[in-house]
C-alpha cells in the first residue's frame, strides 16, 4: 500500500508486547485481588478505550447548551450537525463535532446517575476530563484557593489521600494543611475536634471521603462544620462512586461544594475521574481550573468510556453489585477477625478494611509489618497492599494491610466464599515468623512462611475460584468476561 498506516494485529506487530498482555491476563484470572482501588473494567468499556477517539485533541468544552439536554437531545445527530456548522463550538481545534456529542454523553448520563428526588440532573454540573483523581482534586485546589491558604483534610496515615494535604504532595507544599485525626480510642472521627480544629484555624478548605479509613463520613455534620468555619467543603469519592451510584453509601451531593471521584475504582470505569458541583459559578470556575489550568486536551476515549461505563451503572445488576460488595467487606472483615486477627477501625460499612498485622508477633516480639504480608499473600495467590493505620509513624512502617471487595465480587463471590477466605488469609498469615535484619538506614523487616501453608492456601485459592465457576482459561486477546 502507498500510505503509511502500520496494519496488522498486535501479536504480528510486536509479539512481545502480545505476550506481556496475556500474561497479565492470565494473572488477573488466577488469582483474587483484593486491591480496593482496582476493579475489572468490562470489555465493553475497553471497547470504547480502545477506540478512534483516543486519535484526537479536543482542547476545550462542549457548547453549554448541551449540559440541558436530554439524551435523546444530545444524540439527535440532525439537529446537533446543523448546530455544529453554524455556530461552531468553544474548541480549539476542529474536527471535534463527534468528540462533543460523547463528552456531553458521558456528563449527561454522570449528572443523572447521581441525581437524586431533591437534586435533578438538570442542577449537577459535571466536568468529565481530570486524567485521574489527583489532577482532579488539584484542579479544586486551583479554582477555589489561593497558594498558602489553610486546608483541613484527614492525614494520611489514619485514612487521607496523597492530595489531602500530605508533605510529599504538592497540596502539602504550597497551602498550609492542619491534618486531622481519628479519635485514639475508638478509631473513628471525631466531629467535635474536627469542629474545633475547623473554628481555630479557619479553613479555606476541608476535605472528607478518604483512601483507606472505612466508615461513611456523616457528610451533613461536615457540612455544618465548613459553614460555621467559613470554608468550602469538597467531598472526595474516589474509592466510593460506584456505591454512592448504587445507593449503597450515603452521597455527599446536596451537602458538599465540590464532589470528586474517579471512574476506575467501584465504578468500574476507565481510568479518568469526574468532579460535580450544584453551583454554576464554581463550576465555571472548575472547567477554567481543569483546561486550562491543570491539563490541555482531554482524552476524549476515556471519557467515550466513562458514558459507556455510566451507563451500565444504573442498571439494577450494577446496584446488586454494589450492595454485595459491602456485605463481602463485611463479611470477609468478621471471618479474619473471627480467625484471631485485629481489624484495625472496628469494622467497615463499605468496601475495604485494614488488618492489624502486629497481630503476628515473633517470640521475641517482632511484629509482622503490612509489606511482608502483602508480599506472602501474593504468593499465594491473593493480592492486596500494605497500608498505614492509626498509631503508625509514617508509610515507610505501615503496619496492615487493605483489602477490598470489588473485584472478588465482580467474580460473583459471596459471603459465605468470604468467609473461607478469610480463614486462607488469617491461616497464612498466622503461618508467618517475622523477623528484622539490619540495614543502611536501620532495620528491615521481613518473615518466613510455613511452606505447607503456603503450598495448601494456593490449592484453597484455585478451589474458590473453580468452585464459583471461574476457572475458565482467558479469552484469545483479552481476559475473562466477568460481568
Amino acid at each position: 500500500m502507498s500510505d503509511f498506516l502500520f496494519r496488522g494485529a498486535l501479536a504480528e506487530i510486536d509479539p512481545a508486547v502480545a505476550d506481556l498482555i496475556e500474561r497479565e491476563a492470565d494473572r488477573q484470572a488466577r488469582k483474587l485481588i483484593l486491591v480496593p482501588s482496582e476493579s475489572a473494567a468490562p470489555m465493553a468499556v475497553r471497547e470504547a478505550l480502545g477506540s478512534v477517539f483516543q486519535n484526537i485533541y479536543a482542547e476545550g468544552y462542549p457548547d453549554p447548551r448541551t449540559r440541558a439536554q436530554t439524551e435523546a437531545e444530545i444524540l439527535d445527530y440532525d439537529e446537533q450537525m446543523g448546530h455544529y456548522r453554524r455556530y461552531g463550538d468553544p474548541r480549539y481545534y476542529k474536527g471535534v463535532e463527534y468528540a462533543d456529542i460523547a463528552e456531553a454523553l458521558a456528563r449527561r448520563r454522570c449528572a443523572e446517575l447521581f441525581a437524586a428526588d431533591n437534586i435533578p440532573a438538570d442542577r449537577i454540573f459535571v466536568n468529565a476530563q481530570p486524567l485521574s483523581g489527583a489532577p482532579a482534586n488539584t484542579a479544586v485546589y486551583e479554582a477555589l484557593l489561593k497558594p498558602g491558604d489553610t486546608v483541613m483534610g484527614m492525614s494520611l496515615v489514619v485514612g487521607g489521600h496523597l492530595t489531602h494535604g500530605s508533605p510529599v504532595n504538592r497540596s502539602g507544599r504550597h497551602f498550609n494543611i492542619v491534618p486531622y485525626d481519628v479519635d485514639p480510642q475508638t478509631e473513628r472521627l471525631d466531629y467535635d475536634h474536627i469542629r474545633a480544629l475547623a473554628l481555630q484555624h479557619k479553613p479555606r478548605m476541608i476535605i472528607a471521603g478518604y483512601t483507606s479509613y472505612p466508615w461513611a463520613p456523616d457528610w451533613a455534620r461536615f457540612r455544618a462544620i465548613a459553614d460555621e468555619a467559613g470554608a468550602f467543603l469538597l467531598a472526595d469519592i474516589s474509592h466510593v462512586a460506584g456505591l454512592v451510584a448504587a445507593g449503597a453509601f450515603p452521597s455527599p451531593l446536596g451537602h458538599a461544594h465540590v464532589v470528586t471521584f474517579t471512574t476506575h475504582k467501584t465504578l468500574g470505569g476507565p481510568r479518568g475521574a469526574c468532579i460535580l458541583t450544584l453551583d454554576a459559578s464554581l463550576s465555571r470556575k472548575i472547567d477554567r481550573a481543569v483546561f486550562p489550568g491543570e491539563q490541555g486536551g482531554p482524552h476524549v476515549n476515556a471519557i467515550a468510556a466513562m458514558a459507556v461505563a455510566f451507563k451500565l451503572a444504573r442498571a439494577d445488576r450494577f446496584r446488586q453489585l454494589q450492595q454485595q460488595t459491602v456485605k463481602n467487606a463485611v463479611a470477609l472483615a468478621k471471618s479474619i477477625e473471627s480467625n484471631g486477627l485485629r481489624i484495625a477501625y472496628g469494622g467497615t460499612d463499605s468496601h475495604l478494611l485494614l488488618v492489624d498485622c502486629k497481630s503476628i508477633t515473633a517470640a521475641d516480639g517482632t511484629p509482622l509489618m503490612g509489606d511482608a504480608a502483602a508480599r506472602i499473600l501474593d504468593l499465594a495467590n491473593i493480592v492486596c497492599n500494605r497500608n498505614t493505620i492509626p498509631g503508625d509513624a509514617g508509610a515507610g512502617g505501615a503496619s496492615a494491610i487493605r483489602m477490598g471487595t470489588p473485584w472478588v465480587t465482580q467474580r460473583g463471590l459471596k459471603e459465605a466464599d468470604m468467609e473461607r477466605l478469610g480463614r486462607i488469609v488469617a491461616g497464612v498469615l498466622k503461618s508467618c515468623t517475622p523477623y528484622t535484619y539490619d540495614v543502611k538506614n536501620g532495620e528491615a523487616f521481613r518473615a518466613k512462611v510455613d511452606f505447607d501453608v503456603l503450598e495448601k492456601a494456593k490449592l484453597e485459592v484455585a478451589g474458590l475460584i473453580a468452585a464459583a465457576g471461574l476457572d475458565t482459561p482467558a479469552q484469545p486477546g483479552g481476559y475473562p468476561h466477568f460481568w
